[in-house]
């Protein structure tokens, strides 16, 4: 198991295990709210095997109403945070500019240096993302592949028993879709609550005060892919709103600011609840987890870690080490 998980980090296939985790457990879930469906005869499985062409189908129906109403948006998605990012590095370079005379002229003589170094960073990511189109698409192929398996798996035929080796990787697969289920599942769901709430203040509340932030659908997206993450995403999602506001007005970025405190506070509450008693994961060991694992395997580390470390828990708790 050690190995297929470094193997899967080492070559990029972290898409693919997510989705093969979610796709199995959908697949379950499915099957059993239309277990009510008659059985067809021995060895029959109808209700699994609607629940597995649901989950299937429903990708491929979701991608075509939605690139029938935005195919621009989702196929230029690279591009749109490409200038998401060159817009947030003018941003930070003319900050000076931006804050009122008197906090300006606080700002140490350094700063201009710092903020500097901060644009130079974003202008690179954003050079990156140029040529990111295909990686994208390769992803989502990736994704959808990794569904189809998970989806064929939940279903499979449960034949003749199995030997010593097959029932000790039985179990620690089953080990690792639990950490799945309850990781992934419930940051989807704090991730939901942090988008809708985001949205509402993105396109309700700053209008009804004359306001509007540039690249809002892009920050919407952004709060939802990063607010998979714990912790880690939602500081970035501060950051980048919080600047973006600052780029219409100093009030908007202390409007942005307080709204998103107060989302991240009851998101920390949920957190704690939801993910902490389950996993039995303090928030000091979520952070070093992720911490290393973003040192060794960049980005995808942040996302892999939650759910690795909770995988390695278990097998720990198992065999009562920890």
């Amino acid at each position: 198991m050690v190995g297929t998980l470094v193997l899967v980090m080492l070559q990029g296939l972290l898409p693919g295990l997510l989705t093969v985790c979610l796709g199995f457990l959908l697949t379950r879930w499915l099957a059993a709210r239309l277990s009510w469906l008659p059985q067809g005869g021995p060895g029959s499985n109808r209700a699994g095997s609607l629940a597995a062409a649901l989950v299937m189908l429903s990708p491929l129906l979701l991608v075509a109403l939605a690139l029938s109403h935005s195919r621009s948006y989702i196929l230029a998605a690279p591009a749109q945070y490409r200038e998401l990012l060159d817009f947030l590095a003018r941003t930070v370079l003319e900050l000076r500019l931006k804050l009122p005379p008197d906090i300006a002229a606080q700002l140490p003589e350094g700063a201009a240096e710092i903020q500097r170094t901060i644009a130079g960073y974003l202008a690179a990511k954003a050079g990156a993302l140029a040529v990111a189109g295909r990686v994208w698409l390769a992803g989502l192929l990736y994704a959808y592949v990794g569904l189809l398996i998970g989806a064929l798996a939940a279903v499979r035929a449960r034949g003749r028993s199995h030997g010593p080796l097959a029932q000790a990787l039985t179990l620690r697969v089953a080990r690792l879709g639990d950490a799945f289920r309850q990781i992934v599942a419930a940051q989807f769901w704090i991730a939901s609550f942090n988008t809708l709430l985001t949205a509402t203040f993105l396109l309700a509340v700053l209008p009804l005060w004359g306001m509007r932030l540039p690249y809002t659908p892009a920050l919407i997206t952004l709060t939802f892919i990063a607010g998979l993450v714990p912790i880690v995403g939602n500081l970035l999602c501060n950051a980048v709103i919080t600047l973006v506001g600052l780029s219409v007005s100093p009030t908007a970025a202390v409007a942005c600011l307080a709204f998103l405190i107060l989302i991240h506070k009851a998101e920390y509450v949920i957190n704690a609840k939801v993910v902490g008693q389950r996993t039995h994961m303090g928030v000091w060991e979520l952070l070093s987890v992720m911490f290393v694992a973003e040192a060794v395997f960049g980005p995808a580390g942040l996302v892999a870690a939650p759910l690795f470390y909770a995988y390695l828990k278990k097998e720990l708790e198992a065999e009562k080490l920890v």
